[in-house]
């Protein structure tokens, strides 16, 4: 593995018209300290583990430190927020460092841009740790996202909310960072064409390089991207993960979760649940979640008139629930640890079933499904009845359960050996990074390294930290969060 001098980074998007980004450097934060630093994104970047240790490693971070082949950059896009079209948005406070092996490096609280509008260009300690482990717990429960490598502090201060926050700055890596929102601002230039071909052609490179020398690859690229999201969203769902703002400008080209901000993982399942609480009207509730992205994708068509055939798109369209919600149901059974192919219209009723009782038991939703696989017998309910604020729902759901599994020929062996690999016994929740916040606001930063090994391996015993796998204590769960959050 390479020390930090030795890599070398390609900067790729100056091939494009220079009004469609900013070339800048970072505007340093004061007293930067390391707060955590992943091992796993260094893997993918070839960089020594010691060098994250370094001063260099921590300038880096905060942008005095400028490595080899790096023009730092940020990225001008428009996009859909809540419905309502914005013309120019952009990378507000998030500089591009340049790519190694395919992943684009991005410090998100590093300044001003010309992309701020009314923002401060910083992000606080608060958010920025949210994002670091989030970004690793999705990936490791098999979600398609960005990644994080490293998070600093400072004795830099923004105003958030009601008061003072340290700045932060989290170093983010993805394939890509192209947005929808990308696709929006490029179809609204004067050479929109050759722009707007130029994008989809770098996208293409960066996250659909199969259909390179492929015709009508500008459409094959939808399709793709399309599918994608739509698999995408099934795993949100079924994992009980809430966006929160799921405007065009946040949702990625290359079908990856992009721009962690109010998110939650549910605590008690609520179908209707909100976990923005600017989202007034529960645009981005998570029941509907899977109708938002398909609107995103709408936006999308029609900001890629100018280079495809819509009518394909638009048909390509119609069968995008359907698929959104085959990825659905085929998960779920398996949370169930019951094979989606052998009976699927009972495995749906099952679902569906199961879904109103833990709504009406008040059942933590993901605690639910660690239960369930380690129940070793129908007689004795009390480890997962005991934790249902109403528990007739779920004694209902258990006779219709027991019916399924035995004209299934399903036993408690075979469905434990397929919910095991589903069913982590550690979801990462916003009282637990609510703690480690809290603990770092005093100078403790142990807590986030913590939660990242929790993060990345879900499926660990940890017995450290048992009490992550009990519910959600009520008093903190489903809270609405901000978004700047």
């Amino acid at each position: 593995n390479m020390k930090l001098d030795e890599l070398k980074l390609e900067v790729d998007y100056f091939k494009f018209e220079d009004s469609l980004y900013q070339k800048l450097q970072a505007t340093p934060l004061k007293n930067p300290k390391l707060v955590s630093f992943n091992p796993k994104a260094c893997d993918l970047i070839n960089l020594d583990y010691d060098e994250c240790k370094t001063e260099d490693f921590t300038n880096f971070l905060n942008g005095t430190k400028v490595l080899n082949g790096s023009v730092p950059y940020s990225m001008v896009y428009a996009g859909h927020q809540f419905g309502y079209f914005v013309p120019q948005l952009g990378d507000g406070r998030a500089i591009n460092l340049g790519s190694i092996n395919g992943w684009h490096l991005q410090t998100k609280g590093s300044g001003l841009t010309k992309y701020s509008r009314q923002g401060d260009g910083r992000a606080v300690l608060r958010s920025s740790i949210r994002e670091y482990i989030m970004s690793e717990a999705m990936h490791a429960l098999g979600i398609p996202t960005t990644r994080a490598l490293a998070i600093i502090d400072s004795d830099s201060f923004a105003h958030r909310e009601w008061e003072q926050e340290s700045c932060a700055i989290v170093l983010r890596i993805s394939s890509s960072w192209v947005r929808i929102g990308t696709f929006e601002y490029f179809a609204r230039t004067k050479n929109a064409v050759e722009n707007l071909s130029k994008l989809a052609d770098y996208v293409i490179e960066q996250s659909y390089p199969h259909l390179k020398n492929e015709e009508s690859k500008y459409e094959k690229m939808f399709y793709e991207m399309a599918d994608r999201s739509a698999e995408l969203l099934a795993l949100w769902q079924v994992y009980g993960f809430q966006h929160g703002v799921m405007n065009t400008d946040n949702f990625s080209m290359a079908g990856l979760t992009i721009d962690y901000g109010p998110f939650a993982f549910m605590d008690y399942f609520e179908k209707n649940s909100i976990c923005n609480h600017t989202d007034m009207e529960g645009r981005y509730a998570y029941n509907n979640q899977p109708y938002v992205a398909r609107w995103n994708l709408f936006v999308l068509i029609n900001a890629l008139k100018k280079i495809c055939d819509i009518e394909k798109l638009e048909n390509h369209m119609r069968s995008y629930i359907v698929k959104h919600k085959k990825y659905y149901f085929e998960l779920m059974s398996k949370r169930v640890g019951l094979e989606a192919s052998k009976d699927k219209d009972a495995n749906l009723h099952l679902i569906l079933e199961l879904l109103g009782a833990l709504e009406a038991s008040k059942m933590d939703y993901n605690v639910f499904f660690y239960r369930l696989t380690n129940l070793k017998s129908f007689d004795d309910l009390s480890s997962i009845l005991d934790i249902a604020v109403f528990q007739e729902p779920l004694k209902k759901w258990f006779e219709s359960y027991k019916k399924v599994c035995n004209e299934q020929n399903s036993s408690f062996e075979e469905r434990f050996e397929i919910m095991k690999k589903v069913n982590p016994k550690y979801v990462i929740k916003n009282y637990m990074l609510q703690e480690a916040i809290e603990n770092a606001h005093e100078g403790d930063y142990s807590m986030v390294d913590d939660l990242l090994q929790i993060a990345q391996n879900p499926f660990d015993a940890h017995p450290n930290f048992e009490r992550f796998a009990n519910p959600t204590p009520m008093k903190y769960a489903n809270i609405k969060l901000s978004c700047s959050s």
